[in-house]
């Protein structure tokens, strides 16, 4: 006979309608890697910070709803390939990088949004960064 008492509450059904989840999304928040980025002089041959924000919104049937390693969306794909792709070459404009990175996650199975920042913080000294955006939304 189970303890009824060391079991968790059982809370499906206790969310009310006007709270239920509208999305689902995973986010990758201010990655800083050395990126070989740019097209000055002074910028070819010579890693400079990048910082990505990647934000995937996931088809409700794709996020994890059991607490188990193989229902999980693998975020570590996420910082992998991005650190891959980044590392592969050299970009001369972050708007290539950006697409790149974009393509690479929107082919993802449940992925049905996405929004993919790249930003330079250290190219101007009276601006906190230069980038760019590209979204779904």
């Amino acid at each position: 006979m189970t303890d009824t008492a060391t079991l968790p509450p059982a809370l499906d059904g206790l969310v009310p309608p006007a709270l239920a989840p509208r999305s689902f999304r995973i986010f990758l928040e201010d990655f800083e890697l050395p990126v070989d980025i740019g097209f000055h002089d002074f910028e070819v041959g010579t890693p400079q910070r990048l910082i990505v924000t990647i934000d995937v919104e996931i088809d409700p049937a794709s996020f994890p709803d059991e607490d188990e390693q193989a229902s999980a969306w693998d975020y570590d794909f996420l910082r992998t390939e991005v650190t891959r792709l980044a590392t592969s070459r050299r970009f001369n404009l972050q708007e290539t990088l950006a697409r790149e990175i974009y393509a690479l996650i929107a082919a993802r199975k449940g992925v049905i949004g996405l929004r993919v920042a790249t930003r330079k913080p250290d190219v101007y000294p009276d601006c906190r960064a230069v980038g760019i955006e590209i979204s779904s939304r």
